[in-house]
């Protein structure tokens, strides 16, 4: 077992059955396609784009298993264990761990709003406390617009600064790439074995500049392959691979992020159960599933007339 490996991560969509449960087998099926041709070096099932909160605890406590079943590395995928409970995170996080996939992604309590820094230092240590193993990684998740519940990053120094590896680093869905900045200059970043993801890939390299270990991203479900095009591109076409990125970025932010991934995974797969959301989210409407299919094919001229 192993840290998880430093690169361009996509937070997977789930599929559901008629029933809503999370079908396993096709999640399992759509990650090995994002971590071979669809670009990715890893993935991170059950976090937000996942729907991880709107997950029954039968399937997040079995997925782990499922995927390590199915040969996935361990350095290879980051399960979202967060939960309001501290209980059910140490629940989800033993499952986890259990299946030889210590690497986990865990929100803050989110329920229970202006928590203190001790507080939620509190939660965290007991976390840790329970699963009682030196393996453990866990990946702090800063996502303050939809948990409502931030991390600051002298939090986050003083967890690294007790726990040593056992914190292994940070998501920042902040969207803000100063706030990455800050977390890493609070601990050090990849150089002192922290690793900072932002959760956009149009700041991949930003990220790589300032001592992050790469992107954890909802939109690399669809574009994941343009973020390698544009990592693997020499100097002279660095610019217009970024520029695709950067175009496909701000194509999926037009959307609704989950449904808008479902989409096109529907579409690449001839699979219209790929749709199918958990309540409360809806799937786009028929102006939305236009308008996505119109952009997707102006993105496709577009790179076609830069060839």
């Amino acid at each position: 077992m192993s840290k998880a490996r430093r690169g361009i991560y996509a937070a997977a969509v789930t599929p559901f059955d008629e029933e809503g449960n999370v079908d396993a087998g096709k999640l399992i099926a759509y990650c090995r396609h994002l971590v071979t041709d669809g670009g990715c070096d890893g993935v991170a099932p059950t976090g937000t784009t996942g729907e991880g909160n709107s997950i029954s605890a039968r399937d997040r406590l079995a997925l782990p298993a499922a995927f390590a079943n199915a040969g996935f590395a361990s350095d290879q995928v980051i399960f979202g264990t967060g939960a309001c409970a501290a209980g059910d995170a140490v629940a989800y996080t033993k499952a986890s761990l259990e299946a030889g996939l210590p690497n986990v992604l865990v929100l803050p309590p989110f329920y229970y709003k202006n928590a203190s820094d001790e507080g939620l230092y509190a939660y965290y240590v007991r976390l840790i406390d329970k699963v009682n193993s030196d393996a453990l990684r866990i990946y702090l998740y800063h996502f303050p617009q939809m948990s409502m519940t931030p991390l600051s990053p002298s939090l986050v120094a003083r967890l690294k600064g007790e726990f040593g590896p056992v914190i292994a680093g940070l998501k920042d869905s902040s969207g803000d790439f100063s706030q990455s900045a800050a977390f890493v200059e609070a601990t050090g970043g990849v150089d002192k074995d922290f690793d900072v993801y932002p959760s956009s890939e149009a700041m991949v390299f930003d990220a790589m500049a300032t001592n992050c270990a790469g992107i954890i991203s909802g939109s690399t479900n669809a574009f994941g392959n343009l973020v390698r095009e544009a990592l693997d591109a020499n100097e002279a076409g660095r610019e217009q691979a970024l520029a695709n990125v950067k175009a496909a970025r701000a194509t999926a932010a037009k959307y609704p992020l989950m449904p808008g991934m479902k989409q096109i995974e529907a579409w690449r797969t001839g699979d219209d159960s790929w749709t199918r959301m958990a309540p409360p989210l809806v799937e786009l409407t028929r102006e939305q599933k236009a308008g996505l299919r119109a952009d997707l094919d102006t993105l496709q001229a577009a790179r076609n007339a830069a060839q």
